[in-house]
């Protein structure tokens, strides 16, 4: 797997180049279930206008660079996408200098591999990209960050792909509070559980879901199910209750120091080789507000990134699926 680190402030070239290599993929996904299955372009638009109407500039300008063609602008708007699921832990390390940690564990074949660091309407954010301008994970120059995981229920609605509203409280809000206020209004087509840190080490946890209302809580640790275990099958599968167990009892019962809490999630039972089910751990982030720094980690290697002295630069990653003989989540 190549991973890039790509900075452009403004949507250009280089973002309408990634679109071109990565679009005939999406397009594949996209229409997997049929073209008649995604919602119409002018639904799609009324609903970011109504939603989230401050980056829709962005949207139609992303749209121009992409072709202008329907089938794009429909992707791009994110809305009522075909359902995916992912594994993913993440916690909060609330001492003096806080860290946002989190595991992305997903299809290697269906992952952009991309950090892109963006000065889009003004606002400088950092992040580990999906569909090209939403995010999985993610920082701004105000000190917030915050990253998603599958929240373990198997309803889909009427709403927005998680990654583009990550995307867009990076892009409008300053501090965990502005952006609990955003997670809770703005509509997902399945349940996701978002957590959120700021420079001044507020933090919660949004469990959303498309058919009942957010729930916000106080929460430092998020993994794959929400208040109760409602997918048993999945929570199994990927044991969800065993790694939150195993990161609250090292944020509470025995504390860890911060690194030795970081380097926790690049060993099981957090770190995952099932690549080949298509929940193998792809990469460890560490975001630090304070310092405006994040890192992406694999066993061994730590690449930095800031974000005031961004340099591009790339990674080649051997993905070990040949060796992947273990559930996903050896507890």
């Amino acid at each position: 797997m190549l991973w890039r680190a790509l900075n452009e402030d403004t949507p250009g070239p280089k973002w309408a180049g990634l679109f071109q290599e990565y679009w005939p993929h999406y397009r594949r996904w996209w229409l997997g279930e049929g073209d008649a299955m995604r919602a119409p372009y002018l639904e799609s638009r009324r609903a970011l206008q109504e939603h989230m109407p401050e980056i829709v500039p962005l949207y139609d300008q992303l749209c121009e660079l992409a072709g202008g063609g329907d089938q794009a602008a429909r992707f791009l708007s994110f809305y009522c996408p075909p359902p995916y699921l992912s594994g993913c832990s993440q916690a909060i390390w609330t001492g003096k200098e806080p860290v946002l940690v989190r595991n992305y564990d997903y299809n290697p074949n269906a992952f952009d591999s991309l950090v892109l660091n963006t000065n889009w309407q003004g606002r400088r954010v950092i992040g580990t990209s999906d569909g090209l301008w939403g995010l999985v994970d993610g920082m701004n120059a105000a000190g917030l960050a915050l990253s998603l995981t599958f929240g373990g229920r198997r309803v889909v609605g009427e709403g927005f792909g998680v990654p583009l509203i990550l995307r867009y409280v990076l892009q409008t809000c300053s501090t965990t509070a502005e952006a609990q206020e955003a997670l809770g209004r703005i509509p997902t087509h399945m349940s996701y559980n978002v957590t959120v840190l700021d420079r001044k080490r507020n933090y919660l946890t949004a469990m959303m879901a498309p058919d009942r209302a957010a729930v916000m809580t106080h929460a430092a640790v998020a993994t794959n199910h929400q208040e109760a275990v409602e997918w048993v099958s999945h929570a199994r599968f990927t044991a969800t209750v065993e790694r939150e167990r195993f990161l609250l009892h090292r944020l509470t019962l025995h504390r860890d120091p911060q690194e030795k809490f970081i380097e926790a999630f690049l060993k099981p039972p957090l770190y995952s080789t099932a690549f080949s089910a298509g929940f193998g751990t792809l990469y460890t982030a560490v975001y630090r507000p304070r310092k405006l720094e994040m890192e992406i980690r694999w066993p061994g290697t730590v690449w930095p990134m800031s974000m005031t002295d961004f340099q591009e630069s790339s990674r080649n990653l051997h993905i070990p699926i040949a060796n992947d003989r273990s559930q996903p989540h050896p507890a």
